[in-house]
């Protein structure tokens, strides 16, 4: 199974010099996983692209939202494909088994559906309103998430377990973080502005993966 990151940052795409100060404010701040999410077609995106990915390398996984042609063209880590996206298995013939791919889910049969596909991670959300995307499905919530990913069942099965690693994302503040990684199973969390507004990035990194992958020695 390819390593998925537990703590994805979201570019917030406030234009091109923008994100990539952004990018390396949060490389800075000890990122391992950074998805260039620009939904606006540009002229420089392929340039903006490229040079993320330079930034990146050697410090963190590099997932390109969306744009899979491009993604393989510049050698991307990987791609996250929303609903209206192209297919997985369209994706995955284009861009190679070796590669991430990743999917956005609203409901459980979204999630078989991707891991059927063979995604290799779920977004899963929206877990709260967020700013950042528009035409937002339904919010799930700490109370859906508790239901469709329990951290444990009471028969120690679920007829629709799903066995690739979720993602929340959609709104979450730190306070959630917590509840997210005591209360259920998902693997780990997306998050852009909790990150991209905090003021000490650093420290707000390294809580993260305390409370996402507990010792230095759990971390990988």
């Amino acid at each position: 199974m390819r390593e998925i990151g537990k703590i994805q940052y979201i570019t917030q795409a406030l234009g091109k010099t923008s994100i990539l100060e952004e990018v390396d404010t949060v490389l800075e701040a000890g990122i391992d996983w950074v998805q260039l999410r620009i939904k606006e077609e540009t002229e420089d995106l392929e340039e903006t692209a490229v040079e993320v990915k330079r930034k990146c390398e050697g410090k963190a996984t590099f997932i390109l939202n969306d744009r899979v042609e491009l993604a393989q063209k510049i050698g991307a880590d990987g791609v996250h494909l929303g609903k209206k996206d192209m297919p997985i298995t369209e994706a995955r013939k284009l861009f190679g088994e070796h590669k991430i791919i990743g999917g956005t889910a609203n409901t459980i049969a979204d999630c078989k559906n991707l891991e059927i596909a063979g995604a290799d991670y779920i977004g899963m959300g929206p877990y709260a309103f967020t700013e950042t995307k528009k035409e937002l499905s339904p919010i799930l919530g700490l109370e859906g998430f508790r239901n469709l990913f329990p951290k444990e069942d009471d028969y120690g099965w679920m007829i629709l377990s799903i066995n690739t690693p979720v993602v929340a994302i959609g709104g979450i503040q730190l306070a959630d973080v917590d509840l997210l990684a005591n209360e259920t199973s998902v693997h780990g969390v997306a998050l852009s502005g909790l990150i991209y507004q905090a003021e000490n990035k650093r420290e707000l990194v390294e809580q993260l993966k305390n409370k996402l992958y507990g010792s230095v020695e759990n971390r990988g």
